[in-house]
């Protein structure tokens, strides 16, 4: 059977999101394994994030040097089997450092396969990037409504992400040993964006606006599950569906958005997507009852699915700076404010209630409405050697 190189690529994005979901639908399992508090989990998961961002900063060498299909090999399967072991360490101090390796291998895991969907989009003639992450988005649909399934039937964490890794391990070796890269694009001049760049006053709204959506992505997959457990004490498959909502909403929005942003503009659609998120924040924080929760987590889902990209765009078509600067100013800083989610929403959580958690996203969320303006109200053409030549080098951050 022949696969598509493009669809090979889907595949991994797949994958990955496969065994990281499956991990993170089982916190409130891992919480208690490790006999930790709320603020001490979310310390504890930022590991994978100090390690992602240490390879994105400098994997890009080594990657160049190993090619698409080696990398791909090393970073899927590799991280696969870094959240398996996870359940087999006893001590946070462990899983800490298990998660900074799993996280090395995650940066640039993201670099490589942004890099090859760049590289097949200059092939076809058209854009496939926001589908490609909508199968990361649809990964993590379907491992979270699995996981809901296995925890409502008390399969132990150990067995659930080492058959995990076995279906990972098998689908993965058949989709990365048919991986033939794809060739660069042709750039008019060679555009290196710089390791730390900093964001223009005309850059902080796009900052503002990619800020917002990453916390609503943090609160709603990091923290779902165990909400539902501590607010409404629900069956653990109840309790997995608000991951399991999230996640489908996310991944559907993702993969039929562009029709949308193309007919309507970003701004409208943005602004649209932002208030979903609002409501469905609100509706977490004030929910008197789990169907409303879930609800809300649907909403939020929707709602953060497509506006970081969104923001993206805007940035590589800015004209104040070079396209690769502003996107790579962006990416940096709504990156860090990513790692820095999981930690902020846990103390938050342990020391004032985790549906305060949810309710302090919203002053961001209702103040990057206001920077909307700064999106183009029309998807327009990307210049040549702007957006396009920067794609390759930048658009590795979270999906």
């Amino acid at each position: 059977m022949t696969i598509a190189p493009h669809h090979r690529i889907y595949t991994c994005f797949f994958l990955f999101a496969i065994s990281l979901g499956a991990l993170l639908a089982r916190m409130p399992d891992l919480q208690m394994a490790l006999g930790v508090n709320k603020s001490e989990l979310g310390l504890t998961l930022i590991g994978m994030a100090i390690g992602a961002l240490i390879s994105l900063t400098l994997s890009s060498p080594l990657i160049a040097h190993l090619g698409a299909r080696t990398t791909a090999f090393i970073t899927v399967l590799g991280t696969a089997t870094a959240f398996a072991i996870v359940p087999w360490v006893g001590a946070a101090p462990a899983v800490f450092c298990v998660l900074f390796c799993a996280g090395l291998l995650a940066g640039a895991l993201e670099i490589n396969l942004n890099v090859e969907i760049d590289r097949l989009e200059a092939q076809l003639g058209r854009g496939i990037m926001n589908r490609a992450h909508g199968f990361w988005s649809l990964g993590f649909f379907v491992t979270a409504l699995i996981a809901s399934v296995v925890r409502q039937a008390d399969i132990s964490m150990h067995l659930h992400l080492g058959v995990t890794l076995v279906l990972v391990v098998i689908v993965g070796v058949a989709a990365i040993s048919g991986i033939r890269p794809a060739p660069p694009r042709v750039l008019v001049e060679e555009a290196k964006a710089p390791m730390f760049a900093l964001p223009t006053l005309g850059l902080l709204p796009l900052c503002i606006i990619g800020i917002a959506a990453f916390l609503v992505e943090g609160a709603g997959i990091d923290w779902s599950a165990i909400y539902m457990r501590d607010v409404f004490a629900v069956e653990p498959f109840i309790g997995g569906l608000g991951l399991t909502f999230f996640t489908f909403f996310m991944a559907m929005a993702r993969l039929f958005v562009d029709p949308i942003v193309d007919r309507f503009g970003a701004r409208t659609v943005a602004s649209a997507l932002l208030l979903l998120s609002a409501i469905g924040l609100t509706a977490v924080w004030l929910a008197p009852h789990a169907y409303v929760a879930l609800f809300g987590f649907a909403l939020m889902g929707a709602g953060c699915s497509a506006v970081y990209p969104l923001a993206v765009s805007a940035a590589a078509q800015r004209t104040d700076r070079s396209a690769q600067v502003n996107v790579a100013a962006l990416g940096q800083v709504t990156f860090v404010v990513f790692f820095l989610a999981p930690p902020l929403l846990g103390f938050v959580a342990e020391h004032f209630g985790i549906r305060i958690s949810y309710m302090i996203c919203l002053p961001l969320i209702l103040y990057s409405l206001f920077s909307v303006k700064a999106l183009a109200p029309k998807r327009g053409s990307i210049p040549a050697g702007g957006a396009a030549a920067s794609v390759h080098r930048v658009d590795h951050l979270p999906m």
